[in-house]
């Protein structure tokens, strides 16, 4: 309860650092929609002034990458069986973990490969998770690090820009639930495009040779 209490504070109390914050525990061991995040820090940016729209993407990136790595260097060191035993623990139900979710990541991980780890961070379903399949395969870890910065960069700026336009058009109250009603279908819009740019350049390649 305790924790819920200090996320709804820094919430309340959004800055740099606090969007840092909140970003490295959503991105790692307590998942939570970035949509409650990145949002109202571009919206108090194009309300008041008082922060930044391309520092609030920085941070908000940064931690991404912080938490990811946390789960990252947790996979690694622990390994397939402690993480599933944990994900079925009632900590990591608390956590809002279980062995379901991290199935769902494992296997999107294997089945995209590396760039999962850059595509699952457009995903809602594994975002936050695409971190754990990605050590316990041992990934090169300055490919997870590029990776996961530029999903999560992009994500992050998509819902920053939604945040600053939605400040002219619906009152601060509404934000939250008109991010989340469209979030999803942005998220798979974005991997669209990035599964198409990426054909494009792999038919070009081909073609070429």
């Amino acid at each position: 309860m305790e924790s819920v209490q200090f996320i709804q504070w820094c919430l309340d109390h959004l800055n740099y650092w606090t969007v840092t914050l909140l970003m490295t525990i959503e991105s790692s061991f307590i998942p939570f929609p970035s949509e409650i995040v990145v949002p109202p820090a571009a919206y108090r940016a194009a309300s008041t002034g008082e922060l930044n729209i391309w520092l609030v993407i920085f941070f908000s990136t940064l931690g991404a990458v912080f938490g990811a790595l946390i789960n990252y260097y947790l996979a690694l060191w622990l390994g397939k069986p402690i993480v599933y035993k944990f994900a079925n623990s009632r900590f990591g139900h608390m956590c809002l973990i279980n062995q379901e979710k991290v199935e769902t990541a494992e296997k999107f991980f294997n089945k995209h490969g590396v760039i999962a780890t850059f595509i699952g961070r457009l995903v809602t379903v594994v975002r936050q998770l695409i971190s754990i399949p990605a050590g316990l395969a041992k990934m090169n870890i300055v490919k997870f690090i590029i990776y996961t910065a530029l999903g999560a960069g992009i994500w992050n700026a998509v819902l920053a820009a939604l945040g600053w336009y939605l400040e002219s058009v619906v009152p601060e109250e509404e934000l939250i639930s008109t991010v989340t009603e469209y979030s999803d279908i942005i998220g798979y819009a974005i991997v669209a495009l990035v599964v198409l740019g990426l054909g494009y350049i792999i038919y070009k390649g081909v073609k070429k040779k």
